[in-house]
């Protein structure tokens, strides 16, 4: 039985704990924070997430918490118009054999981390931000910014974007700046009119330079709004609070539905979107690197988390009774299995923008474009995404 560090406890970083100990193996997670907790508001989970949610034990138990949704409602933000929906309901959860849910991130971190405590071969350690490194014969020593040195077979980079093991396996540097600030509020749904509760839809107003989202989260008792403003910026900030002047001056192109959602909205706090490149070293020996420490991605595909729990599944079904020996092999395996598809969504992402963000005559032909695909052609667009499933039995993964 293998000692594999995880660095990092939050979604990626217990997802791969419950992985690692489901292949027989002991799986110890470094988490920086004196509490393991999440932060942020609602995520969107796609069939995919939840198969790999499956295949870690915990799929039911989320699937009990989320709000199911019944479409992916595309509108334009300045003119009001419906202009197509993905329909979420028979067809899709036949086709892809799972919901398409979304949640609190808090709820999904929850469930994982009571999945990890109830664990005999997993140890959760709090308070031990790992800042490095090193590797000496079999073994590999993480680095602790307090000093401590711990000791095991492998080491999984699960620290996010700005992830210290990244920076000394690869040196690449700060994140790349989007130029894209999101602002985000959550809003108790009695306080949402009855005609903007969008009660089971995830919608998108679109407009010029700037779109809003919004869908319930914690069991349909609050409403999440999350709008990008594509404003140039050029220095990263996190979680900056704001007030509804500076929202209602980002998105006065908007028109009146989506500014009356906007109003609705207290507490605004900024983030500046950051990404990185793909990048194809992912590894270096008995390290690798997963979820955002090894692709972080725009949110705009709603897959962030998806990708990190299905690198948690895949990571484990190839450490499946493995011995120390074949660790270096095992992890480099795992990076070729999920380097080309978690690069594409990646840049798919990034890609997205232009679908979200035009003006005028160019916003009028993607609505025409949008409204003449029919429910099987939008089906068709997501299916490499939605329809992807890894598991034990299915190393590289396989799409309905």
């Amino acid at each position: 039985m293998a000692v594999v560090l995880i660095a990092g406890g939050g979604i990626g970083g217990l997802a791969t704990a419950l992985a690692v100990a489901g292949s027989g193996h002991h799986a110890v997670v470094l988490e920086r924070a004196d509490r393991f907790a999440e932060i942020g508001a609602g995520i969107q989970l796609a069939p995919n997430g939840l198969h790999a949610l499956d295949a870690l034990g915990v799929g039911d138990a989320v699937r009990a918490t989320a709000v199911h949704m019944d479409e992916l409602r595309f509108m334009d933000g300045v003119t009001g118009e419906h202009v197509t929906s993905l329909e979420l309901t028979k067809g899709y959860r036949d086709r892809f054999a799972s919901p398409y849910v979304v949640v609190h991130r808090a709820e999904l971190h929850s469930v994982l981390l009571e999945a990890c405590r109830s664990s005999g071969s997993i140890s959760l350690v709090s308070g031990s931000a790992v800042d490095g490194y090193r590797t000496v014969d079999h073994r590999v020593s993480a680095r602790l910014t307090d000093g401590r040195m711990m000791t095991g077979d492998a080491l999984i980079g699960a620290d996010g974007i700005r992830s210290a093991v990244r920076r000394r396996l690869l040196g690449d540097g700060e994140p790349r700046v989007s130029g894209i600030t999101v602002y985000r509020a959550v809003i108790p749904m009695n306080e949402v009119p009855e005609d903007l509760r969008f009660e089971r839809s995830v919608v998108w107003w679109a407009g010029p330079g700037c779109h809003l989202v919004h869908y319930p989260i914690a069991g349909g008792s609050h409403l999440n709004l999350a709008a990008s403003s594509d404003d140039g910026t050029t220095e990263p900030v996190t979680s900056v609070p704001v007030g509804r002047d500076r929202v209602r001056h980002e998105f006065g192109a908007l028109g009146r539905t989506a500014l009356r959602l906007l109003e609705l909205g207290r507490d605004w706090k900024t983030w500046t979107l950051v990404d990185r490149d793909p990048v194809g070293t992912w590894t270096d020996g008995r390290v690798a690197l997963l979820g955002d420490a090894a692709h972080p991605m725009l949110h705009y595909a709603a897959q962030g988390a998806c990708q990190a729990m299905e690198d948690a599944v895949t990571l484990g079904a190839l450490l499946d009774g493995a011995g120390e020996a074949s660790l270096p092999g095992l992890l480099a395996e795992y990076a070729r299995v999920r380097r080309d598809r978690t690069a594409r969504i990646q840049l798919a992402a990034r890609d997205s923008i232009r679908l979200w963000h035009p003006a005028g005559a160019a916003a009028r032909d993607r609505n025409t474009m949008l409204s003449a695909l029919p429910q099987r052609a939008l089906q068709d667009h997501v299916a490499w995404m939605h329809g992807f499933r890894v598991s034990g039995a299915d190393r590289a993964g396989a799409t309905l």
